[in-house]
């Protein structure tokens, strides 16, 4: 999502005189200065013993199998990027009983410097929509023991299934309460990440309201390899993450910020190529790290699209917008409605609709990080349209698309949608991250003349977990720029049924065969670490319809 606190003044006011001066710090320097105080944070026996302190995780179910992951480390010198400690052997254990009585996989690896002791192990020859508990070990030490569960075979006819969704998580910015409630559930298949599970900034940077309520780590803007290892690794320390991962298995694309802010195939908005090394190294850094921290099996190497199945019920198609997409549109750079322009890139487009086309389940998901609706910003008053605008990104002088999402690349949007349409492709639900609001739209074939034109699809879009969004950024209360903003939002754009710019949350989605239901939860307060958790709204699409509708009560 993009974010435009670029002063270093801690009131997180922008500065606009000039490009803000950066300094690249060097691996080496920041694991000297990093070293002291994480190594003394570390139990006593992590000098004399490997330990597993940022939790175990798994991802990507199959019918039979799930991708394991923890970290290791061996030592108390070997903290995150640091690039040192020796190789441990670390084994794994999968059982159908928390107790361990019944295991059914075993196995072992090396865990070494090469890889951050960052271990996988992809197991398979486990059965279908079953729940199994897992484990590591090293030198006598065990990890937590943690659920992962099976997707359902992929003939089976599959009465419902239920996701976490979330995106936005900045560290900076508050607690992670969103994961604590998410984990207290027992009833989540998996959960979705959409995007943002890490920022890149340096610290003070980004906070909220312009304060930080936790510190980042490393302090300064990530660049190097050991930089985004070691903002990952600070990550995977926060309880509520660990103990969602510890629950249910992941199902995670990336965005911008685990990059750096307004990603394309050849830059950043957040980069400074030469000042801060080149784009193709630092690109390839942050995907190395993400790889290595992630419980992520990619179908192509480098890359995050790929596609997931859940029985007869839903498949699911995950996307990969940063890696592939050319840089948004600009006086300089080309028109929003360039046919040589592109979000997908050829193939993932091609790819995408070869899916959709030749799916035969009853619904089809995309794994979306941003939002394909159009947003036109309408008759938005002065007082609100600069913080929208810098909130997505924009000029504040006047704005009428948000370039980074799929209003910035309409003539891939429009090949995808006629591809729906001609095809007779239904049940298509997008689930949307990045711009730090909750929507539920109708996603229309012309939005100009909607609702008389047709709806392809539909799209549910969750808010942030902590990310600053428009309440923030004005600095009033909660609910108050939503009030003005949203009938003013909606009144432009005819497809929205619902947006809510203000507050920070997460999302659950429960599908059946006659429909696909989002219930949106809100967090009491992203400063508070006990902060609770309310039921806000319910919207879903009824099977057939390709439009949404509100629901007055949670699944």
């Amino acid at each position: 999502m993009t974010s435009r606190f670029r002063s270093s003044d801690p009131a997180g006011v922008p500065d606009s005189r000039a490009p803000r001066r950066r300094s690249v710090v060097k691996a080496a320097a920041a694991t000297a200065v990093l070293a002291g105080p994480l190594a003394a944070a570390l139990p006593a026996r992590a000098a004399e013993a490997p330990a597993f302190l940022h939790g175990v995780a798994s991802g990507d179910p199959l019918p039979d199998g799930i991708l394991l992951w923890t970290r290791v480390t061996p030592g108390a010198a070997a903290i995150p990027g640091s690039g040192t400690g020796p190789d441990t052997e670390v084994s794994w254990t999968v059982a159908l009983d928390k107790a361990f009585t019944s295991v059914v996989a075993k196995g072992s690896t090396v865990a070494t410097a090469a890889s951050d002791h960052t271990v996988k192990a992809d197991i398979r020859g486990l059965q279908p929509a079953t729940d199994y508990w897992f484990r590591f070990s090293a030198g006598g030490t065990d990890s937590p023991v943690a659920r992962t569960r099976t997707a359902p075979a992929a003939d089976a006819s599959v009465a419902g299934l239920r996701f976490g969704v979330v995106s936005c998580a900045n560290w900076e910015a508050g607690y992670f309460s969103a994961y604590r409630h998410l984990a207290a559930r027992n009833d989540l298949d998996a959960w979705l990440h959409l995007g943002d599970y890490i920022y890149e900034y340096k610290s003070g940077e980004y906070g909220t309201r312009g304060t930080v309520v936790r510190p980042h780590s490393p302090a300064n803007e990530i660049l190097t390899l050991a930089d985004y290892r070691t903002r990952h690794g600070r990550y995977k320390t926060d309880p509520d993450l660990q103990a969602l991962h510890h629950k249910a298995p992941v199902v995670a694309i990336w965005d911008d910020h685990e990059f750096a802010d307004n990603s394309w195939s050849g830059g950043a908005v957040n980069h400074t190529e030469g000042a801060e090394g080149t784009w193709s190294d630092r690109q390839a850094a942050a995907k190395q790290a993400y790889f290595e921290w992630m419980p992520v099996r990619p179908a192509i190497a480098g890359t995050t699209y790929r596609r997931l199945r859940f029985g007869k019920l839903a498949d699911l198609a995950l996307l990969d917008l940063r890696s592939f997409r050319s840089q948004q549109a600009s006086t300089a750079s080309g028109s929003v409605d360039d046919p040589d322009r592109t979000i997908t890139g050829r193939a993932q487009l091609d790819w995408l609709k070869s899916g959709l086309k030749s799916s035969d389940t009853t619904w089809r998901l995309v794994g979306n990080s941003v939002m394909i609706s159009p947003f036109a910003v309408g008759s938005l008053s002065a007082d609100l349209l600069k913080p929208l605008a810098k909130l997505l990104g924009l000029p504040q002088e006047g704005i009428a698309v948000n370039t980074d999402q799929w209003d910035g690349y309409t003539d891939d949007r429009r090949e995808l949608l006629a591809h729906l349409r001609s095809n007779a492709i239904r049940n298509t639900v997008f689930l949307t991250g990045d711009i730090h609001m909750a929507w539920a739209n109708d996603v229309p074939v012309d939005a100009g003349t909607y609702p008389l034109s047709a709806s392809a699809a539909t799209e549910f879009v969750v808010t942030s977990m902590t990310s600053d969004n428009l309440d923030d950024i004005v600095k009033v209360p909660e609910g108050v720029v939503s009030a003005v903003a949203s009938p003013v939002i909606r009144a432009a754009n005819r497809h929205v049924h619902w947006v809510d710019t203000d507050r920070h949350g997460y999302g659950v989605l429960d599908i059946t065969a006659d429909r696909a239901q989002m219930d949106y939860y809100v967090i009491s307060d992203r400063k508070d670490p006990g902060a609770t958790s309310s039921w806000a709204r319910s919207y879903r699409t009824r099977s057939g319809t390709q439009t949404v509708e509100r629901t007055y009560d949670p699944a």
